[in-house]
């Protein structure tokens, strides 16, 4: 198997096209600037395989690529964006090397896969060398309210070709200073982890954490420390748990439209004398991808799961207030490098969070109805995310419940390790209520029904108040324009 692996790579980089964009992502010493990239672009088109299209402009006017590779009647929809974060770089050095492979060998994609690749969703952030984008904005916290024109080049990309898989890349640090004062490292090299907001559809969350777990063996096969993907700090004591569980953020919106999406994360050292490694990341994000990929047998079950996801009704209740916790204390360990002699210790600890508990949820309304006084900002909202809406020809009465915008509680919650910007609402039971012309209509009867809950949905304890831009349209007794309609 090695030989032909290895055969396989030499064939590989003989038939890759030229250029400065390597078909072996390990044999990158330097991270792939934006000119780089879009000279590589420019050239790497195929007639009936490759395509290359501008999908928006970032906020400085840098062109928002996406690269499609697929023969005729590839149906398996596959999209792998990059590079949010702009000084976070091998996933999206990874990609492009990637779309070199496949051009000199097309072989390598599988004849059913309509491969979809947008490398550089924040290309000013990218040449700026920092994470937010050129309006100093962090677009993985963008898609709820899709301010941003990266984030609403990216959404339209994915409604236009409703991907059964989507992957979003990112990198975290791996040392840092309570790293430094411990003498630890971060084990994984890499990271992975899926959507899980309760809503989404259970059969299609299940599938995504097996290919999460699935993973752990293809990986260390291939010699790269992998873990499930987490936040937090350094066992034993610190809470340590999976990704958010909101959905303002890639893999969860994207996910609100039937798709099996994940975030995959690369360990980079940034202190002193650490590794140059991006060539060894970039290849174990390589490897992840084929993993995510899969089998036909598995592209078949995975299409038939986004299938019907993008079918099922929303459940009867809607989760508004959840988190990781862990559920009757259990002791598990926690992998770190000792710096001093290189060796992994496995640290035990309670404080992995893996089991999410919903703590509030309310009946799923029939839809929502946005009074007139605020049609203008929702309307251009619903607008960047593609939801049905109809406008009040003339006013109506009807019943609604009322929600209150209480307070927004701006700072992190030490005592139950909870993010920011919590939006504390109070809901009334429904009563009559008259709305006047111009009022909004959106219904949940429609494709987009998961997108429009995470959008819209008043009670969220993470959601659209968060941002001034919308809490300041409640009124003076905290009243909000958004009804729900029972």
């Amino acid at each position: 198997m090695i030989a032909r692996a290895g055969l396989l790579l030499s064939m590989l980089l003989l038939a890759a096209p030229a250029g400065a964009v390597p078909a072996d992502p390990a044999t990158l010493a330097a991270t792939i600037g934006y000119p780089e990239m879009e000279a590589f672009l420019k050239g790497i088109a195929r007639p009936g395989f490759i395509t290359v299209s501008e999908e928006g402009r970032s906020h400085e006017g840098r062109a928002i690529y996406l690269v499609r590779l697929a023969r005729p009647g590839a149906r398996f929809k596959v999209l792998f964006y990059a590079q949010q974060h702009g000084d976070e770089v091998s996933g999206k050095d990874a990609l492009l090397c990637m779309a070199q492979a496949i051009a000199g060998n097309p072989s390598l994609l599988p004849g059913d896969v309509d491969l979809y690749l947008m490398p550089m969703v924040n290309p000013d952030g990218a040449e700026a060398g920092h994470r937010r984008n050129g309006a100093d904005k962090d677009l993985n916290r963008d898609h709820i309210t899709l301010f941003q024109p990266e984030t609403q080049a990216l959404h339209r990309v994915a409604r236009r070709i409703l991907p059964h898989l989507a992957v979003d890349s990112h990198e975290f640090t791996r040392d840092g200073r309570d790293w430094d004062a411990r003498g630890w490292d971060c084990w994984p090299l890499i990271t992975m982890d899926a959507l899980n907001v309760p809503w989404q559809p259970e059969a299609l969350r299940r599938e995504a954490l097996a290919f999460v777990e699935s993973a752990r063996p293809v990986m260390a096969r291939a010699g790269f420390p992998y873990t499930r993907y987490t936040v937090g700090g350094l066992p034993p004591l610190d809470e340590i748990r999976p990704s958010t569980s909101e959905v303002d953020d890639g893999r969860n919106s994207l996910g609100s439209l039937g798709a099996l999406s994940f975030i995959i994360e690369a360990g980079v050292r940034r202190g002193p004398g650490a590794p140059a490694d991006l060539g060894r990341r970039a290849a174990a994000y390589t490897r992840l991808y084929r993993h995510l990929l899969g089998t036909p047998a598995s592209r078949k079950r995975v299409a038939a799961l986004c299938a019907r996801a993008r079918r099922e009704p929303l459940p009867p209740f809607l989760a508004t207030n959840f988190f990781w916790a862990n559920l009757g204390g259990k002791v598990r360990t926690v992998r770190v490098v000792e710096r001093a002699s290189g060796r992994a210790l496995d640290i035990p600890t309670a404080n992995v969070m893996t089991d999410l508990v919903v703590k509030r949820s309310v009946p799923t309304p029939s839809g929502y109805l946005i009074d007139a006084a605020a049609a203008t900002p929702f309307r251009a909202l619903l607008d960047r995310q593609g939801l049905r809406y109809e406008v009040l020809a003339s006013a109506s009465t009807r019943p609604a419940e009322r929600c209150r915008l209480l307070r927004v509680e701006a700072p992190y919650d030490d005592l139950y390790e909870r993010y920011g910007n919590r939006q504390i609402v109070a809901r009334d039971e429904a009563a009559a209520h008259t709305f006047p012309e111009g009022s909004l209509v959106v219904p949940l009867d429609q494709p987009l029904a998961r997108t429009a809950v995470g959008v819209l949905e008043p009670c969220l304890i993470y959601g659209l108040y968060s941002y001034t831009e919308f809490s300041v349209l409640a009124q003076p007794d905290g009243t909000l324009p958004v009804w729900r309609l029972p």
